[in-house]
């Protein structure tokens, strides 16, 4: 297989796939596969959707890459179209949510500098939380299992406030606060739902220290949990928000949102990317905006989101635990000491293709025009999995 000639820092299972189309993918046997995990909530129109490999041949055609001395005419189309519908002011484009999280960490240091000196620099973030795999955002991560001793010494200025946790606002954020970065669902956490009031309450307490508030929306943007944002649902109206993953339905593609007394802070030369934004990218991005934006679209995300966790409920309390989400980022808690990990691998095995959130969690993020034929395929063999552990 040809996992075996790349280095194994994935532990990727020995499976090669060939192609897919819908949210079903095929592997070089010709085995078939529904997938319930998007390439890890990235794939979010699925395989081989027309529109979507149509634009990119197009752009193709014309150009795939410029560098950012200078600009493209998709690039300013695509950023004209997606500042119009999100409310933000300006933004970065690179081609990661790591990089969209490193991006949002300088821009913060930068404004804690500007509106405070040397002191303020200490950046919050929410205890479970992921944000990347890089030094900074590792350290940003709100999990001590992220932190292994090798990588050290870690990026300081970062602290951890609990979600959901009332108490720890009241006294966490000071002149030393420079930003208050929330993942609006922890997804690598066990998929987590933070608070709607809570997220407000906190972004009011942090913005009192003089303070920025970021949302981390790598995984929860574009769709994915039924609002084009996260943050829109949760309302606490975020300065910056990181944005990954879906963005491009596939072609790699991240950045911040920049609005209000944020959007002054970058200046030429603060922060670049060779990639980012590139025409390619962009000529996909425009039909994943567009796809959004149909009617009902959001919504059928909701209604689905809300069928497959009704489905996995009926299964009984003796076969599943606790089920959280929000649109189609789902988590399922796994009972009777079954390891999330060990579910996976026999659900694979039956195909159906899935992903973690930590030890005891099985995450659910399939594309979100997936199909109801194929979400009910998906859950039946999610049931039959289940019953045998």
């Amino acid at each position: 297989m040809g996992s075996k000639k790349v280095v194994n820092n994935y532990g990727s299972f020995d499976v090669t796939f060939v192609k897919g189309k819908g949210s079903t993918c095929y592997d070089i046997n010709g085995k078939k596969y529904i997938d319930f995990l998007a390439g890890i909530a990235v794939n979010c129109l699925g395989h081989n959707f027309k529109p979507l490999v149509k634009a990119v041949s197009k752009q193709a055609k014309k150009q795939i890459h410029i560098c950012n001395y200078f600009v493209s005419d998709v690039g300013v189309q695509y950023a004209t179209e997606l500042l119009a519908k999100t409310g933000f002011d300006a933004v970065y484009f690179g081609n990661s949510g790591a990089e969209g999280n490193e991006a949002a960490i300088k821009l913060a240091r930068k404004y804690g500098w500007e509106n405070g000196g040397e002191k303020r620099r200490v950046i919050y973030t929410l205890e479970s939380s992921f944000h990347g795999r890089t030094l900074a955002t590792l350290t940003a991560t709100g999990q001590d299992k992220f932190h292994p001793a090798c990588f050290a010494p870690y990026v300081d200025g970062f602290k951890t406030i609990k979600p959901n946790d009332w108490e720890a606002i009241k006294t966490a954020f000071d002149d030393t606060t420079a930003a208050l970065l929330i993942e609006c669902v922890q997804g690598e956490g066990g998929v987590n739902i933070v608070d709607s009031d809570w997220a407000k309450a906190a972004a009011d307490a942090a913005r009192a220290a003089g303070a920025i508030v970021m949302a981390d929306e790598v995984q929860t943007g574009f769709g994915r949990t039924g609002t084009l944002l996260a943050s829109d649902a949760l309302g606490f109206n975020p300065d910056v928000v990181s944005f990954a993953k879906g963005a491009a339905g596939g072609v790699p593609f991240g950045g911040i949102l920049i609005r209000g007394k944020a959007a002054s802070v970058f200046k030429a030369g603060d922060h670049q990317s060779t990639f980012g934004g590139n025409p390619l990218a962009c000529a996909a991005g425009l039909v994943v905006l567009h796809e959004l934006e149909k009617p009902g679209f959001l919504e059928s995300v909701t209604e689905k989101g809300e069928y497959i966790r009704k489905e996995i409920a009926g299964f009984g309390s003796k076969v599943v635990g606790e089920i959280r989400g929000k649109g189609l980022m789902i988590g399922v808690d796994m009972i009777n000491g079954a390891k999330a990990l060990d579910v996976e691998k026999k659900l694979l095995e039956k195909g159906l293709l899935t992903s973690t959130a930590g030890a005891n969690t099985l995450r659910l993020v399939p594309p979100l025009n997936i199909s109801y034929k194929e979400i009910n395929e998906g859950l039946a063999i999610l049931k039959n999995v289940l019953l045998s552990f």
